[in-house]
C-alpha cells in the first residue's frame, strides 16, 4: 500500500520564508455620521418612557396620609368675605306708612284685550322616548298630510299628456295602415300564418341551439371563433323575431 503525500517533501521547505503582511484598509465612515446623529438626537426626547434615571426615593416620613388628596376648600378671609356680601343684593325695604305711593303713572299697554285675548295652543308633539323626550309632530310622518293633498289620487299631468301622445300615435298608425290596406300595398297576416311561421321560428331557433351545445369547449382557432360568434348572431336574431311573434298578434306584411 502506497502513501502519498502532498505536496511531497522538500529540503527546500526547511528554509524560512518570510510571511507576507497585507495591509488592511481602514473602516469606511462616512463623511455624514456626525450630521446624522446630530439630527436623530434633535427629534428624540430624553427619558419620555423609562423616566428619569435616578430618582430621588420619598423619606419613610412623608407616607400618605388619610384625606390627603381630597380638595380642600379654600381659607376665608376679609376679601372673600366681602366678595361673597357683595355677590348677594338686598331686599328692598318694606315702605314705611308715612311714605306716599307714586301717582299719575300711565302706560300704553291694553289690560281689556290682553286680559280678554285667547292663550296660545301649544304645537302638538309627541314622545318617543321613555324619559319623555318630545318631538313636534307635524313633519314626524305621523300625521296623514300627504294623503291629504288637494290633488291626491289624480293622474299626474305629465301622465295624461304621454297617454295622449300615445293614443294620437296609434291613431296616425291605424290611419296608415287603413290607408295601405285600401291601396292594396299591404296585407293582413291571419293567426294560423302567423303560429306556423312562430314554429318555423322555433324549429330553426333550436337546430341552431343543438348545433351550438355540440361545439367543442376549448375555443384555439379562428375557425372555431367565427362560428361560434355567427351562431350567436343567427340565434339572437330568431330570438328577436320571436318575441314579435308572441307580442303582437296583429301583423301586416307588405305585398313588395
Amino acid at each position: 500500500m502506497s502513501h502519498v503525500v502532498h505536496p511531497p517533501e522538500s529540503v527546500y521547505n526547511l528554509i524560512p520564508r518570510e510571511e507576507a503582511q497585507t495591509q488592511k484598509t481602514s473602516r469606511y465612515v462616512s463623511k455624514y455620521r456626525p450630521i446624522v446623529i446630530h439630527e436623530r438626537r434633535s427629534v428624540k426626547d430624553d427619558m419620555r418612557t423609562m423616566g428619569p434615571a435616578k430618582v430621588e426615593l420619598p423619606s419613610p416620613d412623608k407616607y400618605l396620609k388619610k384625606h390627603s388628596k381630597e380638595p380642600k376648600l379654600p381659607e376665608k378671609t376679609e376679601c372673600t368675605k366681602k366678595a361673597r356680601s357683595a355677590d348677594t343684593v338686598r331686599k328692598p325695604p318694606v315702605p314705611a306708612r308715612t311714605d306716599n305711593p307714586p301717582m299719575g303713572i300711565h302706560t300704553k299697554r291694553d289690560f281689556i284685550k290682553t286680559a280678554t285675548a285667547l292663550p296660545m295652543k301649544p304645537q302638538p308633539t309627541y314622545v318617543d322616548t321613555s324619559k319623555g323626550h318630545k318631538q313636534l309632530l307635524e313633519n314626524s310622518g305621523l300625521v296623514p298630510k300627504y294623503i291629504k293633498k288637494k290633488h291626491y289620487g289624480e293622474v299626474p299631468d305629465y301622465l295624461q299628456q304621454r297617454n295622449e301622445e300615445e293614443r294620437r300615435a296609434q291613431e296616425e298608425y291605424d290611419n296608415f295602415v287603413r290607408e295601405q290596406r285600401e291601396r292594396g300595398a299591404m296585407n293582413h297576416l291571419s293567426d294560423e300564418k302567423r303560429q306556423v311561421i312562430l314554429q318555423t321560428l322555433k324549429k330553426n331557433w333550436d337546430e341552431l341551439h343543438r348545433e351550438y351545445q355540440g361545439l367543442s369547449f376549448v375555443i384555439d382557432n379562428m375557425s372555431k371563433r367565427s362560428q361560434k360568434d355567427r351562431l350567436e348572431v343567427a340565434m339572437k336574431k330568431l330570438e328577436n323575431d320571436i318575441k314579435l311573434f308572441e307580442r303582437f298578434k296583429t301583423i301586416y306584411i307588405s305585398n313588395n
